[in-house]
């Protein structure tokens, strides 16, 4: 059997990291079964659907580098890849299924429905219950799905394994709206079936919708795909993953300067490891190693911070220069300009000393901003820093050395300032913080004699005198 497996995401808001999740299980499924990935979009809430919405969805996916096989954009033997384009191949079946006997129009109003729900919560039974087919037949209303009620509704999910429900607690669901639109459950399991999915890897919330599509899969006459239920998502306190933990949107991640690959890694991680204790590793192993019977059952956790800790090792592993041209359009996001040559070179005069202290690509600009315009102070360094009555005469001194130093290498640079310490009897901290506030604007920047020889002498010693015009005196 030749694997073919989809993510089916709404264009209704950002991609989750959740569904990314379920999207690279997917993909690392097929990758290395030598099998199909395909990607549709679910737009039936046409209200909600937006362009901007699917673009970001499809933007992330090959961010994540999750290439696909079919689907929109790359097509295939398929036809549409678009839900919204398949409404009359949904309405067809759904009267098919009426003409059949497995479905039958509903012509209840919603307030006999809830009287026969509330009945049920009453009696302690399941709110479906009653939701049966009529003994009146009707020619209008929504469609509903008869649920035969002769036998347990059973699935091996490759995940949690054997899992059975009572037909009595899956009410005969809508599968055709009033409206002539179809529910998910109808557009989902027809397409699956259209498009020969073999395999729907979807996270836990879904699987009370499994015994809906099974049953209905089997009334088109098709045989239902295998599925696997992948664990949930949980924040650092145990909770449902959510905003308050912070960024939930992938795109949220590509904007502060994460990596893909490292994204991927992390992702990859939650509910899944390649064996033993390795945390690091390629797409590559990761395609090699990977199996839906072996995604654990129980929740995964998404910390930010251990995923923060993985994109710095991911970035430190790379080459200098890669590094600084990942990091170059971080820089000019934030300065709202392209670098020019000459920055650029000065940013990478510094950049194995950048390389080794962020831990995202949005940082680099806060390292290097210095190199790139006349820096406003830190209140903060300031305040903590050049308030003490030392500070004018260490700046006049370092003017006074830096002046006629030559060479003006960082190395120079070290051995003249570090002199100037000795003489004015003053530690690191005491004596260099001044320098530092006053060349770069903050008591955090790259190594201070480093950063005075990217800067330049005629800028260095500049700024050194326009802190000390601001001291006064």
């Amino acid at each position: 059997m030749t694997v073919r497996v989809r993510i089916a995401p709404s264009p209704t808001g950002l991609l989750h990291v959740g569904n990314a999740r379920t999207a690279l299980f997917n993909w690392l499924f097929a990758r290395n079964r030598g099998g199909t990935f395909i990607v549709r979009i679910d737009d039936t809430d046409r209200e909600r659907s937006t362009p901007e919405y699917e673009r970001d969805i499809l933007d992330s996916l090959r961010w994540l580098g999750l290439d696909w096989d079919e689907g929109v954009e790359v097509g295939g033997p398929h036809g549409t890849y678009r839900q919204s384009d398949r409404f009359d191949r949904y309405r067809e079946l759904a009267h098919r299924l009426v003409a059949e006997g497995h479905a039958y129009h509903d012509p209840r109003t919603p307030d006999e429905l809830e009287e026969l729900r509330a009945r049920a919560r009453a009696e302690g039974r399941h709110p479906g219950t009653y939701i049966r087919r009529p003994s009146q037949q009707a020619r209008t209303g929504p469609i509903r799905l008869s649920i035969p009620q002769d036998r347990p509704i059973r699935f091996d999910d490759l995940v949690r394994g054997e899992v059975v429900f009572d037909p009595a607690s899956v009410d005969d669901f809508v599968i055709l709206r009033s409206d002539g639109t179809p529910t998910y459950h109808l557009a989902s399991t027809v397409d699956d079936i259209d498009f020969a999915i073999t395999h729907v890897a979807r996270g836990e919330d879904l699987l009370p919708s499994t015994p809906k599509h099974i049953v209905l899969a089997e009334a088109l006459g098709a045989r239902p795909p295998a599925y696997a239920h992948l664990p949930l998502l949980l924040g650092p306190d145990g909770k449902l993953l959510s905003k308050r933990h912070g960024a939930t949107a992938v795109s949220a991640y590509r904007e502060q300067g994460y990596l893909p690959e490292a994204m991927f890694n992390y992702l990859a991680l939650l509910g899944w490891s390649p064996g033993g204790d390795v945390t690091i590793f390629s797409r590559e192993e990761a395609i090699g190693a990977f199996d839906l019977g072996k995604v654990s059952k129980h929740p995964a956790v998404f910390d930010p911070a251990k995923l923060e800790w993985m994109n710095g090792e991911y970035l430190r592993a790379m080459s200098t220069d890669e590094f600084l041209r990942r990091a170059f359009p971080y820089v000019e996001t934030a300065v709202g300009r392209a670098l020019t040559g000459d920055e650029k070179r000065a940013i990478a005069t510094i950049g194995l000393l950048v390389q080794e202290r962020v831990k995202t690509l949005a940082e680099v600009a806060d390292q290097v901003g210095f190199l790139l315009g006349e820096p406003d102070y830190d209140p903060g360094s300031w305040q903590k820093v050049m308030t003490g009555d030392h500070v004018p005469t260490v700046l006049d001194e370092a003017l006074r050395r830096l002046e006629r130093l030559e060479p003006f290498d960082h190395r120079h640079v070290e051995e003249t300032l570090r002199a100037m310490l000795d003489q004015l009897g003053l530690g690191a901290r005491k004596g260099l913080q001044p320098i530092r506030v006053a060349v770069t604007g903050s008591s955090i920047s790259p190594p201070l004699f480093e950063s005075i020889a990217a800067l330049g002498r005629d800028r260095t010693l500049e700024r050194i005198r326009r802190a000390r015009r601001r001291l006064g005196g």
